[in-house]
């Protein structure tokens, strides 16, 4: 199940994403995972200070969007990272690592999120291409978009062609680790949001009693 959020950055959000991109460094991103044969980018060095900030911005867009957390349910969210494909730079066909280090512990990669942060002219190529069942659906978004997408899908970003392709990307440890039943939790709570007000109030009663027994049955804390 994807979600394609509009907007989730602000167009200042954006700009300044662009310029801390252009002061802070960037490290060869084999360097997070250097087994990883098919990963051909760039990222943020951590240790800079400007990619603290960057990692702020969008982590505070993201959860003030409702559409993101609604969908992911979000117990924890790894810090958000720049990432950078100049020509010819990309990343071969891979699943997500299921477990991140954090400080402290480990994050469950359940969801995974790319925020756009280029204008898609100003690069050629440069897609996420991602598996489902025998198709492959391929996203480039404007900038401040994000597409939210389980972490357990093949994906890839196609070679860039030209240009300079700027994202972050972060993952979302859920409170519901299934995807189907996260999904079905999602769909009864877009009901009740859309159709709730329309109901007599006792089959609304009924529908979060549903929601709220799911949750507690389904959840981890």
């Amino acid at each position: 199940m994807f979600l394609r959020i509009k907007n989730i950055l602000t167009a200042a959000e954006v700009a300044r994403l662009g310029q801390l991109s252009r002061e802070l460094r960037f490290v060869d991103g084999r360097l997070s995972n250097p087994a990883n044969q098919t990963k051909d980018n760039l990222q943020a060095d951590p240790a800079d200070a400007k990619s603290a900030e960057s990692a702020q911005i969008v982590q505070a867009a993201l959860v003030r969007s409702r559409e993101f957390v609604d969908f992911t349910m979000p117990k924890r969210i790894a810090a958000p990272l720049l990432c950078r494909y100049e020509p010819g730079m990309k990343y071969g066909a891979h699943a997500d690592s299921a477990m991140l280090p954090l400080v402290g512990g480990r994050l469950r990669s359940d969801i995974s999120c790319t925020v756009f942060v280029s204008d898609p002219a100003s690069y050629e190529g440069g897609e996420l291409a991602v598996s489902v069942g025998n198709q492959t659906v391929a996203f480039k978004g404007s900038p401040g978009d994000a597409i939210v997408y389980p972490s357990t899908t093949l994906h890839e970003v196609v070679p860039v062609r030209a240009g300079q392709r700027l994202v972050s990307i972060t993952f979302i440890e859920s409170l519901i680790v299934d995807q189907h039943q996260r999904s079905q939790v999602y769909e009864l709570n877009e009901i009740a949001a859309i159709e709730g007000l329309k109901m007599n109030w006792e089959s609304r009663v009924r529908l979060d009693v549903v929601r709220q027994n799911l949750m507690r049955m389904w959840s981890t804390t």
